[in-house]
């Protein structure tokens, strides 16, 4: 075993500190995963015209993006692939053009190594037209207002303040149904028309669907069970794995911190003891694989939206993953972890925490991957975008993340991406720093062990 030891000396007006950074050069912990370098909507599916600009092809190459998720978040829950249209519950319920056919065959043309990830419906129903949309344009020059999630779409009338229409618009003027066999058949669909499925392995299995009965309230005004998602689930993770066996498919895509303990208002009832939502969905999907005998879960997969806006807290957002020892200021939903509000419970390690729950009921060889597809939180500041947006990368690495796709995309981020995409090589190295609040590295080496890289990222934020 070789080790390197690298000493970083900080000195500020508060701080005189020396921090030890320890890599076992020998270790080769894991494997990199090629998809963390990924982000949302890189392409413009809404659009009917829209071709890749030169420049922004060369910047998307140049950069190492390698993983696109491109389903639109809360715009795939309602889409046909047959129809190519799309609702969109943050506009109104209006429908509009959504052509995933074209952006699949773009990609694939232009970066023929990457990934891109869409999304099945499970909530059963998808545009059907948009002869029926709000006229937004007459109303107020399609302007942004604190209306625009007013269910309008299908003849509703508007309230002139608050979210909540003055009349309810009529969801089946706009959608029809769409069952399993409806949302999976673009498999073979894509197959007919020369896509390579190989691909677009990685299939979300819909979107936030604990909120549901918020963004979607056209539809789902009252928030169906944890029970009944698992069910629509089921039965398109049956169909799509008949058709394509070697499908990943992803879930349950949670919406938030709250969201990855608790189904509306708390915790799940089952077999006489309450548990948190996801390790209820991780319960309840090793139970129906070893009743199917099939695959039904490749990737766990949540959503992370951050209220946090102080710079000293925002660099430290990369412990909310799997450092036990963080205490979270915004911890909220893991206060529900074991059942019941436990006030003191403020250390997250989601990741940490599914991972146990994989290993309990998958087993440990169960080789389960995890992901975070949508990132956003709030800051101005380049350089702690880039702090922040590496430390999670760097975190990701370390701790074999399989796929990693922030939603929103600051300015700062582009260049984090491009060193890292660039520089870290396939086999990860263990480790450690004497102070990883303040200092972090992350080590890797190539398979012939002729190249090492070191990624160090520095949380100092005293200047003076």
């Amino acid at each position: 075993m070789y080790k390197l030891l690298l000493l970083f000396v900080f000195i500020g007006s508060n701080l005189f500190a020396q921090i030890q950074i320890s890599i076992d050069t020998k270790s080769k912990i894991g494997k990199l995963s090629p998809y963390l370098f990924g982000k949302n909507n890189s392409f413009s599916s809404t659009n009917p015209t829209w071709s890749l600009s030169e420049d922004e092809f060369l910047r998307i190459k140049d950069s190492g993006l390698t993983f696109f998720r491109e389903c639109g978040g809360n715009n795939a829950t309602k889409y046909n692939w047959r129809r190519k249209l799309s609702s969109h519950p943050d506009w109104y319920n209006n429908v509009y053009s959504n052509d995933w056919d074209k952006t699949a065959s773009t990609i694939q043309n232009k970066f023929p190594n990457a990934q891109t990830m869409f999304a099945f419906q499970l909530i059963g129903k998808a545009a059907k037209t948009n002869q029926h949309n709000f006229n937004d344009w007459s109303f107020n020059n399609s302007k942004w207002w604190e209306g625009v999630n007013q269910n309008l779409a299908g003849n509703g009338e508007p309230n002139t303040s608050g979210n909540k229409a003055k009349k309810e618009g009529d969801f089946s003027l706009y959608l029809e149904n769409w069952n399993a066999d409806s949302t999976t058949a673009i498999l073979p669909y894509w197959k007919s028309k020369g896509l390579d499925l190989s691909k677009v392995t990685y299939w979300s299995m819909d979107n936030e669907p604990e909120i549901w009965n918020g963004t979607h309230d056209d539809l789902m005004p009252t928030q169906l069970s944890a029970e009944e998602f698992i069910q629509k689930y089921v039965a398109v993770a049956q169909k799509a794995r008949a058709l394509n066996p070697e499908i990943k498919l992803t879930g349950p895509v949670n919406a938030n911190e709250w969201q990855w303990y608790n189904w509306t208002n708390g915790p799940i009832l089952y077999r006489g003891r309450k548990m948190p939502w996801l390790e209820f969905f991780i319960v309840r999907i090793a139970e129906e694989e070893k009743r199917l005998g099939i695959k039904l879960l490749d990737v766990v997969d949540i959503h992370y939206y951050p209220g946090i806006s102080k710079p000293q807290e925002l660099v430290q957002i990369h412990r909310v993953f799997f450092d036990k020892d963080y205490l979270y200021p915004e911890a909220n939903g893991v206060k529900n972890v074991n059942g019941s509000w436990d006030n003191s419970q403020n250390k997250e390690y989601v990741f940490g925490r599914i991972n146990e729950w994989l290993s309990q009921n998958f087993g440990k060889e169960h080789k389960i991957g995890l992901a975070l597809t949508e990132l956003g939180f709030n800051n101005q500041n380049p350089n702690i975008t880039a702090v922040v947006y590496g430390s999670i990368l760097g975190e990701f690495i370390k701790n074999k993340v399989e796929l990693f796709s922030p939603w929103s995309w600051d300015i700062g981020m582009w260049e984090v991406l491009h060193l890292f995409s660039k520089n870290t090589q396939s086999n990860i190295l263990s480790s450690e720093s004497s102070n990883e609040a303040l200092v972090s590295c992350y080590a890797s080496v190539s398979d012939d062990t002729k190249t090492y890289n070191l990624s160090i990222i520095n949380r100092f934020l005293d200047t003076k």
